[in-house]
């Protein structure tokens, strides 16, 4: 049942020669790693209001413009840095490659671990933020929030673990539709002022007459600089684009700056002429309202910027399952994050983002302005470290025009270490304090991880020479096996008979917890027409593993060094998977118990059963 509900929702697998085909071009490529970046617009100037008006009141919506003027600016020093980026580094991983090749493994690692956090809080933040437009919109769903964040998170995995081609058609659509919305919401918007239209400052925001301090501009630049987070997502994700690559990534960044410039400068110039409260819900739902009323175009819009948000996690889930595969491939992360899955996408990696993403939402109850305080330094951090090593790139190796790039990446790099400084210290009590101390903890994992690894290598390796002189025919073991058994039924006598075909010294061993039950099974035992021996041992404590083991070492088994002994251990394999709860599991504690010990070997020697109705309906059996 699991595999035909796995088969409906994530479809047939696909062959390895398939994968050409799983890539996008241009025309998907964009919305896919555009929509995080885009989807900020709905979110960035919002949350630079609501650190001004409670300060400067009327005055805050003149320096909105002028701080998006500033991040507008960072923005085109990005696009040009990520640009050389691509073309230098074409296999995907951005600041974690450039950073480890340029830096060093110690900044490499904190690039990939700091990106993680990032796109992590990417999907917690975006479906958060997506499910607030609702909401404000429609105001009886507010206390179903979570539930709403949950259902569209897995809605979101199920469509990435059907492979890259379908997510981006899915997820593609929706993209082109907000852009639209928002165009026509800037254009309306302006042509209204230019009729005469003059709308109405809420009342709930007061004309507050005080200086403007430099702290309070720098607070509310920190909140805008999430309308930054998702431009290295195209850098990351180059091996997903067809071929030439390198040449339609940098088209696809280049066409999204060009969309974010003019969808979030156009906003923040009509929020300073649209003034809305961001306490009463959603800022750009607000001035759709005041530009349209409540007609077509406010339906479409509310709706477009709910998907749009919804759609922006999915540059997570482009990027992160990638960037998480290259480390996993490195040996930083568990490198079951490196295999791709029935529909050749990273499933592993996509799990684990939803999860992760899944359980930030439900902690923070989905509220955006919580879980905004965590985001935007991971990334800045990742655009820092990845700049950096890209100038010291240049210094080193140089080439043509290597003045002017060095010059691009050098000047990038310290405006966005400045940013990563202000970001920090603006936004550590509301919670940038748990990235900063989480991404070291994250680091110091992974570094163990790979030094394990490293670990493993050098045990499992062979000298050429030591592989020269291994004879793999030689008989260099003695095999003795045990079958444990609990009883004696079909499933035990299998692993009987198997038993005997890969050794002459069988011994049944049993652990009975008294005199009765012992003598029980050595009285069936006993029908048995078998020269192997029943060990019987008592266990007043219950216990299987320790008198198995204590029997082994002891002279009565009359063990030897060199000896290997083969433990097989009967299990019987039900037809359903709720079935397996309804019976004693104990295997899997004596199996792990057992390895441990560099001279026993396990076996599982399975016997399947039938279906209860047919067992129930068979005479046979009766």
């Amino acid at each position: 049942m699991l595999k035909k509900l796995k088969r409906f929702l994530i479809g047939r697998p696909l062959k390895n020669e398939a994968a050409g085909d799983e890539k996008y071009g241009i025309l998907w490529g964009l919305p896919i790693l555009a929509s995080d970046a885009i989807s900020s617009v709905a979110y960035a100037g919002q949350e630079m209001l609501m650190v001004l008006i409670p300060a400067v009141g009327m005055a805050a919506y003149a320096q909105v413009s002028y701080i998006s003027l500033a991040i507008i600016g960072l923005l085109i020093l990005l696009m040009l840095s990520y640009r050389q980026t691509i073309e230098n580094y074409p296999n995907g991983g951005g600041a974690y490659l450039v950073a480890k090749d340029n830096l060093g493994v110690l900044p490499g690692v904190i690039a990939g671990a700091a990106l993680s956090v990032d796109y992590i809080l990417t999907v917690a933040v975006s479906i958060s933020s997506g499910v607030e437009q609702i909401t404000s919109a429609y105001a009886p769903l507010k206390k179903y929030a979570v539930i709403i964040c949950v259902a569209v998170v897995l809605l979101l995995m199920i469509g990435n673990l059907r492979g890259v081609r379908e997510s981006s058609k899915v997820f593609g659509i929706p993209a082109y539709a907000f852009i639209i919305a928002m165009l026509s919401m800037i254009v309306v918007g302006f042509i209204r002022l230019k009729m005469g239209y003059v709308p109405t400052p809420p009342p709930t925001v007061k004309t507050i007459v005080k200086p403007i301090s430099i702290i309070l501009m720098l607070k509310a630049f920190s909140s805008g600089c999430t309308a930054l987070t998702g431009v290295e997502a195209v850098s990351n994700a180059v091996p997903n684009f067809k071929e030439p690559s390198t040449k339609n990534a940098k088209t696809v960044l280049l066409l999204l700056s060009i969309i974010i410039l003019t969808l979030f400068g156009g906003t923040s110039i009509l929020a300073n002429y649209y003034p809305v409260d961001p306490d009463n819900g959603a800022v750009l739902i607000q001035i759709a309202e005041m530009i349209f009323g409540r007609n077509f175009m406010f339906i479409y819009i509310t709706a477009t910027t709910f998907i749009i948000l919804v759609m922006a996690a999915n540059t997570a889930y482009a990027g992160f399952p990638l960037l998480i595969a290259v480390m996993a491939k490195d040996g930083y992360v568990p490198r079951q994050l490196s295999m791709k899955g029935d529909r050749l996408s990273y499933s592993n990696g996509i799990i684990v983002l939803s999860a992760v993403a899944t359980f930030l939402i439900v902690l923070f109850k989905a509220n955006v302005s919580s879980l905004i305080g965590l985001y935007a330094i991971g990334v800045f951090i990742s655009f820092t470290l990845s700049q950096s090593g890209m100038f010291v790139r240049w210094m080193k190796y140089k080439g043509s025009y290597w003045v002017g790039k060095a010059l691009i990446n050098g000047v990038g790099a310290l405006v966005t270490a400045i940013a990563v400084g202000i970001i920090a210290w603006a936004k550590f009590h509301e919670g940038a304090w748990i990235v900063v101390v989480l991404i070291p903890i994250m680091v110091f994992a992974m570094l163990k991880v790979k030094k394990h690894y490293i670990a493993v290598a050098k045990q499992l390796r062979f000298r050429p020479e030591e592989l020269m002189a291994i004879n793999v025919e030689r008989d260099v073991y003695r095999n003795r096996v045990i079958v444990p058994i609990d009883s004696v039924n079909k499933s035990s006598v299998r692993a009987l008979r198997y038993a005997r075909t890969i050794s002459d010294n069988v011994v049944a061993f049993n652990v009975s917890i008294d005199a009765e039950s012992g003598e029980r099974i050595q009285e069936k035992y006993a029908m048995l027409k078998t020269d192997i021996p029943l060990i019987v041992k008592y266990s007043p404590f219950r216990k299987v593993v320790e008198p198995l083991l204590k029997f082994i070492e002891s002279a009565e088994y009359e063990y030897q060094k060199g000896d290997m002994i083969t433990v097989i251990l009967p299990k019987f394999e039900t037809k359903s998977w709720w079935h397996k709860m309804l019976h004693n599991n104990s295997r899997i504690f004596i199996e792990s118990e057992l390895l441990k010990h560099k001279h026993i070997v396990v076996a599982v020697m399975p016997l399947q059963l039938k279906d209860d109705n047919y067992v129930l309906k068979n005479p046979k059996y009766n």
